[in-house]
């Protein structure tokens, strides 16, 4: 069963997100890789970083994590061992939240002939969007733009602080972005929920022209081969941020109702 969807599906940013990001760039090298042979290749590159920061994700990205303990008894004031002063015990006991490791699959594109890499496809993660995971991603763009490779940003992620922030820029709640190398401006597709994915170019060495990468098949392949319905309620909210209301109406009149699944 396809997406109830024209284009992304919010109720893939939520705990379903790890592994829609990387059947996602599974997929674009895969329909990738045919438009690029002989002269180019595209491969997989994981990065490691830790979320030091997880407890904005509790109960999104990482759902099974409990937060909040509340004591089910009040516990008996007890004396300090030297001044016999009974203490007023804590209401709320928070655990100690340890970093998560999280691996992050980009798509690189390299020439066959010396492995250069000519560009990079960044599906962007929650991590990448808030601190303090937020400058080290900023870093690599620019690490990315002084080495002259092109950068396609793919941000199918609602949270978060947005990389791109203009008078023009409308307020969507999806952006890709293609900074081409020695470019002077950044060619952005604003997408709102009602869109279809765009086909967008991928870059590559001149004088070779681009090739089409069309992210709506890409999108609309994963949600199959997944079955990312039968993991899906659409009956109830999806994750957050929360929708406008107007967005919230047309969301009901296209998702199924709760008792298909």
């Amino acid at each position: 069963m396809p997406s109830p969807f024209p284009g992304m599906d919010p109720y893939l940013e939520g705990y379903l997100w790890a592994d829609v990001h990387n059947a996602l760039a599974s997929k674009i090298r895969q329909l990738l890789v045919p438009l690029l042979r002989p002269r180019y290749t595209a491969r997989l590159e994981i990065y490691v970083v830790e979320d030091t920061a997880p407890e904005g994700e509790i109960g999104i990205l990482y759902p099974d994590v409990e937060v909040v303990l509340r004591q089910a008894e009040p516990i008996d004031r007890l004396p300090y061992a030297d001044s016999g002063v009974a203490t007023t015990p804590a209401l709320l006991r928070l655990p100690v939240m340890q970093p998560v490791i999280v691996r992050i699959p980009s798509v690189e594109i390299r020439d066959t002939a010396g492995n250069r890499l000519v560009t990079s496809i960044e599906i962007l993660s929650p991590v990448n969007k808030r601190e303090p995971g937020l400058t080290p991603y900023r870093q690599k763009r620019q690490r990315l733009y002084g080495a002259a490779v092109h950068l396609i940003e793919l941000d199918f992620l609602r949270r978060g602080t947005r990389l791109f922030k203009h008078p023009r820029l409308p307020d969507v709640p999806y952006l890709v972005a293609l900074t081409r190398a020695h470019a002077s401006a950044v060619e952005l597709w604003p997408i709102t929920l009602q869109q279809p994915l765009p086909i967008i170019p991928v870059p590559l060495c001149e004088p070779d022209s681009d090739v089409a990468l069309d992210l709506g098949r890409a999108f609309s392949e994963i949600y199959a081969e997944a079955a990312y319905e039968l993991s899906i309620d659409y009956g109830q909210p999806p994750p957050p941020p929360v929708f406008a209301a107007k967005d919230l109406d047309w969301m009901r009149s296209i998702t199924p109702p709760p008792h298909c699944f």
